[in-house]
């Protein structure tokens, strides 16, 4: 994937479409735990970095990242960036940082902190549902 934007106007307009919340994946996985009766919070504001999901009974926050936004592979994917190099280098690398001290600040609370890419809970939804199913189950049988 390449990340070489074309104009200023057209990036914007393209920007202006992605959503930061209720994203398809988000109620992708929402609805997979419903299913499962999993009950949650969704976009909890009482956690740093509102989680996507919170299971508030059981103190498990669950963040969907976007792969761009959030830094997949940054090492490697900050270097195919061509345009506008010192405003999103330095954007994306913030948020990277950011989830780190959301993730700590929510640990130290006493929750379990579950990250997913994007693209996992897409390709691997049963897989991501099983995963904070099995949470959810290790905490019950810590009880």
């Amino acid at each position: 994937m390449s990340y070489e934007f074309d104009t200023t106007i057209e990036r914007s307009n393209l920007m202006k479409r992605i959503h930061s919340k209720d994203t398809k994946v988000e109620i992708m996985l929402r609805t997979a735990l419903w299913q499962k009766n999993v009950r949650y919070r969704k976009n909890y504001s009482e956690l740093p970095g509102k989680p996507d999901i919170a299971i508030t009974s059981k103190k498990i926050a669950v963040f969907i990242d976007g792969e761009f936004w959030h830094g997949f592979d940054w090492d490697n994917k900050k270097n195919k960036i061509k345009s506008n190099r010192t405003y999103w280098i330095p954007k994306i690398e913030r948020t990277i940082q950011r989830d780190i001290d959301n993730t700590r600040k929510i640990e130290e609370m006493g929750w379990i902190v579950i990250r997913f890419w994007e693209k996992e809970v897409k390709h691997n939804l049963d897989e991501c549902t099983n995963k904070v199913l099995d949470v959810i189950n290790t905490y019950e049988n810590r009880r």
